[in-house]
C-alpha cells in the first residue's frame, strides 16, 4: 500500500524542520485533519499559533480555498522567516513573528490550529477567538480511555477544559495509537 500524496509545501517545510533541527512539527495524520478543516471553511479566516517550520501551515494551506486567509505566528524569528518563504507567492498567507496574541487582531477565526501559545497559557481566550461555528484543533495529547481524561495518572485538566467547555462541542480524536487531538466547534 502506498502513502497518500503529501503536498509539496509540506515536504519543503519538513525539510526546513530537519535542517533546523526542529522536532516539533505536526504529524501527517494531524496535517490531513488540518487540510480537511481549512477546506470546510472556503471563505474563512484560518489561524495557527506555533508556525514552527511551517509544516502545519502547509497542511492548512493545502485545504485553503481562493477566498480564505491564513495567518500563522511563530516566536522564533529564523523559523518564522524560513516558513514565510514557503508562501511568498501566495498573498492569502501571512506568517507573523512574535507572541501568539498577535493573532487577536485577525480574529474571529473559522479555523484555529492552536499548536503553540494560548493552548495552555490562556485557553479561555483561545475559545473566545473562534467565530460561531469556528473549528478548533489542538494536538499532541496522549490518548486516554478514562473519563475525565487522564495523563500520567492525573486528570488532564487542559484537555478536560476544552472537552467540557460550555461554548464548545468537542471530541478527542485518535490520530495514531500514541497521540490524539481535541477537535471542537464553537456553538453559535
Amino acid at each position: 500500500m502506498t502513502e497518500r500524496a503529501v503536498p509539496e509545501r509540506v515536504v519543503a517545510a519538513e525539510r526546513i524542520a530537519s535542517e533546523a533541527g526542529f522536532g516539533k512539527s505536526c504529524i501527517r495524520e494531524v496535517g490531513r485533519l488540518l487540510r480537511l478543516a481549512a477546506a470546510a471553511k472556503p471563505g474563512g479566516v484560518v489561524a495557527e499559533s506555533g508556525t514552527g517550520s511551517g509544516v502545519g501551515t502547509a497542511w492548512l494551506h493545502s485545504g485553503l480555498a481562493g477566498g480564505a486567509r491564513l495567518i500563522s505566528v511563530e516566536r522564533d524569528e529564523e523559523l518564522a522567516r524560513r516558513a514565510a518563504g514557503l508562501f511568498v507567492d501566495d498573498e492569502r498567507v501571512s506568517v507573523l513573528t512574535g507572541d501568539w496574541r498577535l493573532l487577536e487582531r485577525h480574529a474571529p477565526f473559522d479555523v484555529f490550529f492552536c499548536d503553540g501559545g494560548g493552548k495552555r497559557d490562556d485557553p479561555q481566550r483561545v475559545v473566545e477567538l473562534l467565530a460561531p461555528g469556528g473549528l478548533l484543533i489542538l494536538d499532541d495529547f496522549t490518548p486516554s480511555s478514562h473519563w475525565p481524561p487522564r495523563f500520567e495518572g492525573e486528570v488532564d485538566e487542559l484537555r478536560h477544559f476544552y472537552l467540557t467547555h460550555p461554548d464548545l462541542d468537542a471530541t478527542d480524536v485518535l490520530t495514531t495509537p500514541d497521540s490524539s487531538a481535541v477537535v471542537a466547534a464553537r456553538r453559535p
